[in-house]
């Protein structure tokens, strides 16, 4: 039994629900991101390089035969996932950089800390006013 009460302290920790948080985030930021390359960039540079469709660029590496269909090298297809991926890693770079800016103003303390909460602001006096009572 202690592998499972393991494994539920791991799974409880509020890391494991964060992770889990950005996989599905970032799943959907790639389909958006996908979605603005696939049919707002890739057709604007096509238009503007004559009218290419990305998505249909390819050479064919041997012809069908009857039934055997023929064999392709998708190449636009390729570009257009390129481009995919260096939207998505560039988004990524920005945010790691802002936060490790901001981790950075804040641990020189360029960025003031919070202001503590009046219930902690209580505790506080709380446990001064024992630390008095226990020097008398």
């Amino acid at each position: 039994m202690g592998i499972i009460k393991e494994f539920r302290e791991f799974a409880v920790k509020g890391n494991v629900f964060d992770m889990a948080v950005g996989i599905i985030i970032g799943a959907a930021f790639g389909k958006i991101v996908a979605s603005l390359v696939g049919d707002i960039i890739m057709p604007s540079i096509g238009l503007i390089v004559g009218g290419v469709d990305f998505t249909t660029l390819k050479v064919m590496l041997k012809e069908g035969n009857g039934t055997i269909p023929p064999v392709y090298l998708s190449y636009g297809k390729f570009i257009q996932t390129v481009v995919d991926f260096v939207i998505i890693a560039f988004s990524m770079f920005m945010v790691i950089k802002s936060f490790n800016t901001f981790k950075r103003k804040q641990e020189t303390g360029e960025v003031p800390p919070a202001e503590p909460s009046n219930e902690e602001k209580l505790l506080m006096e709380i446990r001064d006013a024992i630390k008095e009572q226990t020097k008398q």
